[in-house]
């Protein structure tokens, strides 16, 4: 795959980061307001991690870096942001996998 896909998977992701971000700070009002900082930080992985993903072209193995990402970005913040929406936890079972994910691909940059 052309390393140049990941600065159109990161394009897709920031505007979905800002807009859900937006929507948290401004319009998301659980009836817990705890879930209001999962929101918060589902919000900021994915923000960072999107930047990150501007990065992959230039890595070693750019589709083992932004695959990884774009795994963790899907699995962890979706199922935080999933979590928040619903206000309920029982959907956290893939926030792990999301988690090992972000490991995984900051560690690829190692090889």
């Amino acid at each position: 795959m052309n390393p140049m896909v990941w600065h159109k998977v990161a394009a897709v992701s920031g505007v979905a980061a800002l807009g859900l971000g937006t929507y948290g700070a401004h319009g998301f009002r659980p009836q817990n307001p705890s879930y209001k900082e999962v929101w918060q930080t589902a919000s900021l992985y994915h923000l960072v991690h999107t930047a990150a993903l501007v990065g992959a072209p230039i890595t070693k193995h750019p589709n083992i870096f932004g695959g990884l990402l774009t795994a963790g970005i899907l699995a962890f913040s979706g199922t935080c942001y999933t979590v928040a929406y619903l206000e309920n936890r029982k959907y956290s079972s893939l926030a792990p996998f999301g988690g090992f994910a972000f490991i995984a691909a900051w560690a690829s940059l190692l090889f």
